[in-house]
C-alpha cells in the first residue's frame, strides 16, 4: 500500500498516512478536526533490488575481467611459465 503525506492548510499539522490508491483522501485534520487536511505532492521513493539493476551490478566497479592466459602458454616461452 502506499504511503502518502498530508498537511493541514490552517494549523500545520503533517502525518504519513498508509492507504490504499481506492480509499477516499482525508480531508479532516486529526490535530483541530478542520476540513483542510490535504494530500501533499511528494517523490516517489524506491530501492532497485535484485539482479539486472545498475545498483547493485555496477555499484563497485562491476567484475574485474580475469587476464587470459596466452596462446604461448604452458610451453615455457611466455614470462609466467618461463619462471
Amino acid at each position: 500500500m502506499p504511503i502518502y503525506a498530508y498537511k493541514c492548510s490552517d494549523c500545520g499539522f503533517e502525518q504519513d498516512v498508509m492507504q490504499k490508491m481506492s480509499d477516499a483522501p482525508l480531508t479532516d485534520c486529526p490535530s483541530c478536526g478542520k476540513s483542510s487536511f490535504a494530500k501533499q505532492l511528494t517523490a516517489a521513493g524506491f530501492a532497485l533490488k535484485g539482479n539486472g539493476y545498475y545498483a547493485t551490478d555496477f555499484k563497485n566497479g562491476g567484475a574485474k575481467p580475469t587476464e587470459a592466459p596466452s596462446p604461448a602458454c604452458g610451453t615455457g616461452a611466455c614470462p609466467a611459465c618461463a619462471a
